[in-house]
């Protein structure tokens, strides 16, 4: 793809040393055009679901390398991933068990779609929502967070991996994200996040975030900035 230019996530020093190999890439998006749903998108669901179906089995997902750094990535941050899945076995679980995906708008379905693609757990903020640049860093204890949907913050422990813009909280990472730059129809302007672990090659995530491109800007228009 032409022009695609990802960006390795800053990562604190003291973060990077307790997880060495921890690693996300960023990118931004501009003049996308968010919808509650397309009739086209939605048949190309149908060609994803069915690809997945034919290449993973439960018990495959059990046992892949991928899913087991993240899976270890989860146990190593205090979160138990058979209660809290990383977001693209979560999604892949749902298609193989034969369930409805959710549809939340067609940017987050497009990107979620390249997560069940790729195997490879993917983010995104409305730039609207964010006062500055994204760090990956150890919370501190007592800082609060509010996630998508949370009806109040939650108070974290100190150490988690978080992701901060200057400002405040907007994400634990790799597996919620803030309800401040949350993706909505008024979206405009988006930083992409292609969430790495330790154990994940570097490889993986570039190709996982050329697909979320590819299949954001084929439902929601826009470009890379």
């Amino acid at each position: 793809m032409v022009g695609y230019v990802p960006m390795w996530l800053e990562v604190s020093p003291g973060l990077a040393a307790r997880f060495p190999g921890l690693r996300a890439l960023t990118l931004r998006m501009e003049d996308v055009e968010v919808h509650r749903q397309s009739v086209e998108l939605e048949a190309f669901k149908i060609e994803v679901i069915a690809n997945a179906q034919g290449k993973w089995t439960l018990d495959q997902l059990r046992e892949h390398p991928r899913f087991r750094a993240y899976r270890d990535f989860f146990w190593r941050v205090g979160v138990d991933p058979t209660k809290t899945r990383p977001a693209s076995e979560a999604l892949l679980r749902r298609v193989l068990r034969g369930r409805r995906l959710p549809r939340i708008n067609t940017f987050v379905d497009a990107y979620n779609l390249a997560s069940i693609e790729t195997a490879i757990p993917l983010a995104a903020f409305d730039e609207g929502g964010l006062s500055g640049s994204l760090l990956m860093r150890e919370a501190v204890a007592g800082e609060e967070f509010l996630g998508i949907g949370m009806e109040k913050p939650v108070v974290l422990g100190g150490g988690e991996p978080v992701i901060e813009d200057g400002e405040k909280l907007v994400a634990i990472y790799p597996y919620r994200d803030a309800e401040a730059c949350k993706i909505t129809q008024a979206t405009r302007d988006v930083q992409l996040l292609i969430c790495g672990v330790p154990n994940v090659d570097e490889g993986v995530l570039s190709d996982a975030g050329r697909v979320a491109v590819e299949w954001i800007t084929r439902f929601c228009g826009g470009i890379q900035a």
